[in-house]
């Protein structure tokens, strides 16, 4: 299930429609209403939709075909609706890929869909059945889904997409798992990049127009602004029925592509469909990352704090090992400009006095010509309220306190030259001020001499 970011109408029946009798069955308003938690898992009892071919085509309900979709919908013929069929074809070997499915062992394989302009049209036909649980944009049963009409392109194959992977993990693994894991997977695999001949699932997105109406980033740093970030615990803790709101699809994508894309976690996240059928799945994840639960929380934390279009998790990655005490005669550091904070390896004591010293050139953008940084940063150009490339400094406690904000969340500018002085005792960790998406057009690296004064 997905919500989209402009509003759609999802109040209830219009005035023709035709409902059947009885206290048991829903009205269409009931269908509209909102999700249900039946989504997540095979329903036994549910058999496959009987379609009256020639009364659908009467009412003017288009059916498209491929090798892994039957796709039934009241949209006029256009490229970009009539190709759905073949995208969804490639999205299933991605599916296969991803959750280690044998391509071959299911060469029968086929969800239909339902793609809805009118969704009364749908329901005269007997294509919303009365026993579908609520839904208010898209829902997926067994092997069928339903879902209507957007307002680009792009969140159209979008939510097909999510639908998609909610219908092959119900079908192939017979579960897609707790609410977190089933929409954040779903959100992962369906934000995407398609040219019209190739789909790449599991897509980041560079900028907004490259996925208008999405908006998953725009709800995060909205909810940032007005000082409500989501503790990772919290995201997990989501019921199903949070989902009939937007704001949870945003949060659920956020921590999936976190542990998806992060050289520390993914295998471990990767593994976690094995447990969609097992009731303690949570118990199991936390279980799994006992180990780094504390940085697990603060690399959350740095992501939702720092999260743009285009963040790049394995730049941003964090040693978190802890810093062994700094030599007599001091240390002279390195530190890259392609990448987010970084570990010095040395550990600063609580009341003594240090005095830092940076020097190097190093580039800190190439368009539209290559921009040279020092350590004092470029003063035409800031980034949260500081010099682009300036040099920035975090003292970490090698033991920070549950549910602490993070010290890397403030950090203090060094510049090209630091006297610190530190209140408690911790691990060094030094970065160039930038955004998170832009790392991949530095290169270089600076110098950091720390000495103690005596």
């Amino acid at each position: 299930m997905t919500d989209q970011d402009s509003a759609q109408d999802s109040s209830g029946a219009a005035s023709n429609s035709k409902e059947p009798d009885g206290p048991e069955r829903r009205t269409l308003a009931d269908v509209f209403r909102g999700p249900s938690d039946s989504a997540g898992r095979w329903l036994d009892d549910v058999p496959r939709l009987t379609i009256n071919e020639r009364k659908v085509a009467a009412a003017g309900i288009r059916k498209l075909q491929s090798r892994r979709l039957t796709l039934y919908t009241d949209l006029p013929a256009s490229d970009e609706i009539d190709r759905l069929p073949e995208m969804f074809d490639q999205a299933f070997a991605q599916w296969c890929a991803y959750f280690h499915v044998e391509q071959a062992e299911h060469a029968d394989w086929r969800l239909t869909g339902f793609l809805m302009k009118d969704k009364v049209r749908f329901w005269n036909v007997g294509l919303l059945p009365p026993g579908l649980p609520p839904f208010k944009n898209g829902y997926a049963q067994n092997f069928e889904f339903w879902l209507y009409d957007q307002p680009s392109d792009y969140y159209r194959r979008h939510l097909l997409l999510h639908e998609g992977t909610h219908g092959f993990m119900n079908t192939m693994l017979g579960a897609c798992g707790p609410p977190w894991y089933m929409e954040g997977v779903a959100e992962l695999l369906s934000t995407h990049h398609w040219d019209g001949k190739q789909l790449a699932l599991g897509h980041m997105p560079a900028d907004r127009d490259e996925v208008p109406h999405w908006g998953r980033v725009r709800i995060i740093k909205d909810a940032i602004a007005e000082g409500r970030p989501m503790r990772l615990q919290g995201v997990i803790d989501f019921s199903g029925r949070a989902y009939i709101e937007n704001e949870p699809y945003a949060w659920c994508w956020a921590i999936a592509s976190l542990l998806d894309r992060h050289p520390r976690y993914q295998e471990r996240f990767r593994s976690l469909y094995k447990n969609v059928l097992k009731p303690d799945f949570n118990a199991r994840f936390r279980a799994l990352m006992a180990d780094d639960w504390q940085p697990l929380c603060e690399e959350w934390q740095l992501l939702v704090m720092g999260l743009e279009y285009g963040y790049d998790v394995p730049a941003m990655a964090v040693d978190f090992t802890p810093g062994k005490p700094m030599a007599a005669e001091g240390a002279r550091v390195t530190v890259s400009a392609e990448r987010g904070w970084q570990n010095t390896g040395m550990q600063l004591e609580a009341g003594v006095t240090y005095e830092m010293r940076a020097t190097g050139r190093y580039q800190v953008a190439d368009q539209p010509q290559i921009w040279w940084s020092e350590p004092g940063g470029v003063s035409i150009r800031y980034y949260q309220g500081r010099p682009l490339g300036l040099l920035l400094a975090a003292l970490r406690p090698d033991q920070p306190e549950p549910n602490s904000t993070s010290a890397l969340l403030r950090p203090a500018a060094v510049g090209l030259g630091l006297t610190l002085t530190p209140e408690q005792t911790g691990t060094l960790y030094f970065r160039i001020n930038d955004s998170a998406a832009e790392l991949d057009d530095n290169e270089g690296r600076l110098t950091v001499a720390i000495r103690r004064v005596q």
